[in-house]
């Protein structure tokens, strides 16, 4: 599986300080079956749903619970819910994650799925409701019961759904407390340089290019999202330049540079191109259309937009002058990101899952393969590269269960998978930046996690930094923590974490 070094070889390495080259792995590999996201756990806890009222404890059977075990669990904090649904007959439905997190006394109330909640207490048993309106006019009322804390401080129970004041849906789940892995510090491998807050919005994604970074955001409750420039020349020290926000055009996810040119990916209006031959006063050029713009990449002169309707291939020779060369649209669904070297353009195609096209024509791309791993499948972020003489993918989920799965896709009509890397199932990975052989990974609450990939069936960690905190003010949704992420060559890589903001990173 390894190229092997003589023991002189590698004598002369260690003396000399420098290190020993990377083992080359030979592209041999047993194919992994794949097992899909979850296998059905069961209930994850004794309690039930009873369809009595919707808004106290008579909507939930109890009996089965160890509620004096509740005493040790956490009445703090805030919390990931791993969720099993049922069907009303009982049957499995699937799995979700929720979040929650417990109000101060006299302070900010509890929230649940982003929702402030009313609370309810039987002896140790507590429940948590909220109520949200309906377009139709209507209500939909969320309920959560604690059960049992049979792993203290973490919990179980059971939740609610209720329409109208009739129960729709009904799960089970089990809480656990959104702090650092188990024996992690805040950083190992990577050090904090500087940290800066971005002063709009909810902070999605970072490029950086001329010395500066590009930071978007999205529009999240009271805060307007937009565009808020870093000088970053000295990294110890960035200085926020500039902001800028566009009137009814400010939710920005997604953001790339080719030359002068600046690319945002716009919920209003596809992509707003912005001229940065200045690179610290942006002024604005074109937008490329209407549609709700979601992520951008560039390849050459070539750059690609994603968007409900598929993946957007422009020309961009004249860099701050797109104009549309075709469209990709192999499924039904929503194409969230990609990856494209020459001709060949990889697209996580979220519950479509994985696509590899030809676009060597781009007014009529076509499909070469098709990845589709599980039923509950949301194909997130990709990069490509070549190892052991074979093309080989790192792909990335987002959502509970979602994980990163390697796969040799030299044949796109024969896709195999060879690898996998996984952290706490609850949490899931947004972007990744391969360089070389290793794979940087910005994985929401667990923070930047940096692989070595040199062989592609064992991905390694060999560095993090834990970016959440819980404290930190906006904690609270499922996508929170670590967003984006870039590693531009310079020794350093940046991060976005959608509380904290920029992030400086080095290596050690």
């Amino acid at each position: 599986m390894y190229r092997t070094f003589s023991r002189a070889a590698l004598w002369a390495c260690a003396v000399t300080l420098f290190g020993c080259p990377s083992p080359e792995w030979d592209g041999k590999y047993t194919p992994l079956s794949e097992k899909g996201n979850w296998t059905d756990p069961g209930p994850l806890a004794p309690c039930a749903v009873t369809d009595g009222n919707c808004e106290d404890f008579s909507n939930f059977d109890l009996s089965g619970c160890d509620t004096a075990s509740l005493a040790n669990a956490d009445t703090s904090g805030q919390y990931l819910l791993t969720t099993r649904y049922q069907w009303p007959d009982e049957s499995y439905s699937g799995m979700w994650a929720h979040t929650f997190g417990f109000g101060a006394p006299g302070g900010t109330p509890a929230y649940f799925r982003g929702q402030p909640t009313t609370e309810l207490r039987n002896g140790n048993a507590r429940l948590y409701s909220s109520l949200t309106a309906q377009s139709d006019g209507g209500t939909q009322r969320t309920t959560m019961v604690t059960c049992s804390a049979p792993k203290a401080p973490d919990f179980t129970g059971c939740m609610a759904f209720c329409r109208n004041g009739v129960t729709i849906g009904r799960a089970t789940f089990t809480a656990d407390r959104l702090v650092w892995r188990a024996g992690e510090a805040e950083a190992s491998g990577l050090e904090l340089i500087s940290e800066r807050r971005v002063p709009i919005g909810y902070p999605a994604d970072v490029y950086i290019t001329q010395g500066h970074a590009y930071v978007v955001s999205l529009n999240s409750l009271e805060r307007t999202g937009g565009l808020s420039v870093f000088d970053v020349r000295d990294k110890a020290a960035p200085v926020l330049v500039k902001t800028i926000q566009l009137s009814g055009d400010t939710y920005w996810n997604g953001v790339w540079a080719n030359g002068n040119a600046l690319y945002v990916a716009s919920q209003s209006r596809l992509v707003v191109v912005f001229d940065i031959s200045n690179p610290a006063d942006p002024q604005f050029v074109r937008t490329l259309g209407n549609g709700k713009g979601h992520t951008v990449f560039v390849e050459g002169n070539r750059l690609y937009a994603t968007s409900p309707t598929g993946v957007h291939i422009y020309d961009i020779t004249t860099p701050t002058q797109p104009h549309e060369l075709g469209r990709y649209a192999p499924a039904d669904n929503y194409p969230h990101d990609m990856f494209a070297v020459g001709d060949r353009l990889y697209v996580n195609y979220a519950g479509a899952g994985y696509f590899i096209a030809d676009t060597s024509d781009p007014s009529n791309p076509r499909t070469l393969g098709n990845y589709s791993y599980s039923a509950d499948q949301y194909s997130h972020a990709n990069a490509v590269t070549t190892l052991g003489g074979r093309t080989i993918a790192f792909m990335g989920g987002e959502g509970p269960g979602e994980h990163l799965r390697v796969l040799d896709i030299s044949d796109p009509a024969a896709i195999a998978k060879l690898g996998e890397f996984k952290l706490r199932p609850a949490v899931s990975i947004h972007n990744m930046v391969l360089v070389g052989r290793k794979l940087y990974l910005s994985w929401y609450q667990e923070g930047v996690r940096v692989l070595d990939v040199s062989n592609p069936t064992r991905p390694t960690q060999v560095a993090y930094f834990n970016t959440y905190r819980e404290k930190d003010p906006y904690r609270g949704g499922y996508y929170d923590g670590a967003i984006g992420i870039r590693v531009p060559g310079d020794g350093y890589v940046y991060t976005v974490d959608t509380s904290r903001g920029l992030l400086i990173l080095r290596e050690k």
